[in-house]
């Protein structure tokens, strides 16, 4: 997933696209800032990673399994959901069809 989303935010960010990596830790030893910094410094993440420690992001979205992809537009309305891996294609087509429309 990681290496999508990297190409993605190199490919539209300067179109509209703003990628948010949303991190909630599974258990007690991944909720420290510096291992979140340490891990996307690793990865190669250029776009910004929030650390959501009492999983309120997940729970706001519904998450409910790692990864999910959320495409929301300018206006806060959730456009596309996508859980676990995979569908890169769909989602490139997505992100693509949501900036044409200026979303």
């Amino acid at each position: 997933m990681v290496p999508q989303l990297r190409a993605w935010h190199d490919r539209y960010e300067r179109v509209g696209l703003t990628i948010v990596g949303v991190h909630t830790p599974e258990f007690f030893w991944e909720r420290g800032y510096g291992k979140v910094e340490s891990a996307a410094k690793e990865l190669g993440i250029r776009y910004p990673v929030v650390q959501d420690n009492d999983s309120a992001i997940w729970k706001r979205y519904g998450v409910r399994a790692w990864p999910t992809t959320i495409l929301i537009d300018k206006r806060g309305i959730v456009r596309y959901l996508y859980i676990g891996e995979g569908a890169y294609n769909r989602t490139k087509a997505t992100i693509q069809t949501l900036l044409a429309k200026g979303r």
